[in-house]
């Protein structure tokens, strides 16, 4: 090849990679914000539920969290509660008589616990996913 037709093709795959790059920062440009943490003790609205952390506590490998939610009649409402650990997601336990389940209009107070016995790190987020909504209350570890 010619030293002329090499300098034409580095010049046309410079302004390739100069319109990728663009391309990417009008991408990036345009995202929002990543959501901030809902705080606990306030009412925090996700799709048609609202909800509130009331309290966390973690004791003997036990993280409880009392909740108050409701919004709409739902027999499985409170099944997307997600305790986020180092490494995994964990669903929570049940079993207990004031446990949370199913939701109503008039919001209602239930514990969620979760079993911590096998989690490292400290770290505890609490997440409740609606539809395409999302909510995290990043919860004190022990």
């Amino acid at each position: 090849m010619r030293t002329r037709t090499l300098l034409l093709l580095a010049i046309g795959c410079g302004f390739v990679i100069l319109a990728a790059g663009v391309v990417q920062l009008l991408r990036i440009a345009g995202q929002d914000e990543a959501p901030t943490a809902a705080l606990v003790g306030e009412p925090t609205r996700v799709a048609d539920m609202t909800i509130t952390v009331e309290t966390f506590d973690e004791v003997a490998d036990v993280a409880d969290v009392v909740v108050a939610i409701g919004g709409v009649d739902d027999p499985d409402g409170s099944d997307a509660f997600r305790l986020v650990v180092p490494g995994r997601a964990l669903v929570p336990a049940g079993g207990t008589a004031d446990a949370c389940g199913a939701t109503a209009v008039e919001p209602v107070v239930c514990h969620l616990s979760f079993d911590v016995g096998e989690v490292d790190g400290s770290a505890r987020v609490l997440l409740y996913r609606r539809g395409d909504e999302q909510a995290r209350w990043e919860l004190d570890g022990p």
